[in-house]
């Protein structure tokens, strides 16, 4: 019996041509994002952000600090996945709702608050690539949503990401980690590329 996860992942390709008159609705782009916010973070901080880039003004914004590539306006909507300096002062708060749920107790939380502190306070860089795990595990869960959907997507680091963080708003604290594209493929797009050899990626001790 074939699983259907193990099948939408072989069956996945990155989609560069995108049929540019179907769209998609609100439904289907808050379901993808919650899936997407399934996805693992460290001590659950949950530190990312997507911003939905669906009308066409916004697009051509887009599109203008991300190389004139034309899947971000030919697609139903391009994520920009931004990913969160990571910062011990939230985690009670993204904490709570486990403490509520039961299954997490309540003096836990303080622990996790300390190590999360021994992390990241004051490690600029630590925090900066914690921001950019959270927003890549996001973006990839993003991409099999998508492809479970059928919809196709494109993930896309060719933009100039300060005009990308001035031009739509994003906080201090927040970098814009990766594009995706999503929307409904093209005939024309080439089937999924031949993989290295496993011989060549990996290692078993």
């Amino acid at each position: 019996m074939s699983n259907p996860i193990i099948s939408a992942i072989e069956a996945r390709r990155t989609i560069n041509l995108f049929d540019a008159a179907r769209g998609i609705d609100e439904q289907q782009i808050h379901e993808l994002v919650r899936l997407a916010t399934l996805a693992p973070t460290a001590f659950n901080l949950q530190n990312w952000r997507f911003i939905a880039v669906c009308t066409p003004e916004a697009k051509a914004r887009l599109r203008a600090v991300a190389w004139d590539q034309a899947k971000v306006t030919d697609a139903a909507v391009t994520f920009i996945v931004c990913g969160q300096l990571a910062d011990h002062r939230q985690l009670a708060e993204r904490l709570a709702p486990s403490v509520e749920a039961g299954f997490m107790p309540p003096a836990m939380v303080p622990g996790w608050e300390g190590a999360a502190k021994g992390l990241y306070f004051e490690q600029p860089q630590r925090q900066r690539d914690e921001a950019v795990r959270t927003a890549t595990f996001g973006a990839g869960t993003l991409i099999q949503a998508a492809q479970a959907m059928g919809l196709g997507s494109s993930p896309m680091i060719g933009f100039d990401a300060e005009a990308v963080a001035q031009g739509f708003g994003l906080a201090d604290d927040e970098i814009p980690v990766m594009l995706v594209a999503v929307g409904y493929a093209a005939p024309e797009n080439w089937p999924q590329k031949p993989r290295r050899p496993l011989g060549q990626v990996l290692s078993v001790l």
